[in-house]
C-alpha cells in the first residue's frame, strides 16, 4: 500500500533544503508519495522577524547549518544571491520580491503535477548548493526539465496564472498550521507534524509502525 504524506517547504529556508533530498530519497525507495507544500518564506510572512531576534540567532544558525550539512555530506554554501531581498545591516526586507516569488511560484506549479518535491530538491541545490546567479539564464529550467517538467509550460503559467498560485501557496500554510505547526520543513503524514531536518528518521519510523515498504 502506498504511504502518502505532505512535505512543507520554503525555498528560502536552508534547513528546508537540508531535509528535501533526504525525503526525495526516502520517496525514491520506499512506496511513499511524498507532495510538496510550498509556503511563503517568514521574511515574507513576518518581515520585522530578523530585526527582532536575538543577536546571537544568525550566528548560530549559520553554524548549524554548515555542520548539519557536513555531517549529512551535502553540498552547501550561502545563496548568490538570496532568494530573499534584504539589506544586509539593517535586516530589513525589501517590499519588491522578484525571486523567491518566482521561484515559489515555479515550486506550486511543479506540485500541481506531482513533481513538486524533485523540482524542490533540484531547484535547492541551484539556490544553497553554490550556483552564482541561480536565478539566470537557463538554472531554474534546467531544475525543471530535470524534474520531469516543460520548463516553458511552467514559466508561462508562473507568469499568466500567478494570482491562482499565490493563492494555493496561501492555503499551504493555513493547512500546515491546521496541521500543528506553523514553520519549515514540516512533514505531516496522517495528521501527525515532524518539524525540522532531524526528525526525519522519526517520521520513517512512524511510517514504518503503518507499513511502510521498499518500492
Amino acid at each position: 500500500m502506498t504511504l502518502t504524506a505532505e512535505l512543507y517547504f520554503s525555498f528560502r529556508s536552508p534547513y528546508s533544503y537540508l531535509s528535501v533530498g533526504r525525503y526525495r530519497a526516502m520517496a525514491e525507495q520506499y512506496d511513499l508519495e511524498i507532495a510538496l507544500r510550498p509556503v511563503w518564506p517568514l521574511a515574507i510572512r513576518e518581515p520585522d522577524f530578523f530585526e527582532r531576534n536575538h543577536p546571537n540567532w544568525l550566528a548560530y544558525t549559520l553554524r548549524d547549518m554548515m555542520r548539519v550539512a557536513q555531517f549529512h555530506g551535502i553540498a552547501f554554501g550561502p545563496p548568490r544571491p538570496d532568494p530573499i531581498v534584504q539589506d544586509a545591516a539593517t535586516r530589513k526586507i525589501a517590499a519588491e520580491q522578484p525571486y523567491i516569488r518566482r521561484v515559489t511560484r515555479m515550486g506550486q506549479a511543479a506540485a500541481r503535477r506531482g513533481k513538486g518535491l524533485v523540482f524542490a530538491h533540484e531547484a535547492g541545490q541551484l539556490i544553497w548548493g553554490g550556483q552564482e546567479n541561480w536565478h539566470e539564464g537557463n538554472h531554474l529550467a534546467g531544475a525543471l526539465e530535470r524534474a520531469g517538467l516543460d520548463a516553458a509550460e511552467i514559466e508561462q503559467e508562473v507568469g499568466a496564472r500567478s494570482d491562482d498560485l499565490d493563492a494555493e501557496i496561501a492555503a499551504n500554510q493555513a493547512a500546515l498550521e491546521t496541521a500543528g505547526h506553523w514553520g519549515v520543513p514540516t512533514l505531516v503524514f496522517e495528521g501527525e507534524p515532524f518539524f525540522g531536518q532531524d526528525r526525519i528518521e522519526m517520521a520513517q519510523w512512524r511510517m514504518e509502525q503503518r507499513g511502510l515498504a521498499k518500492r
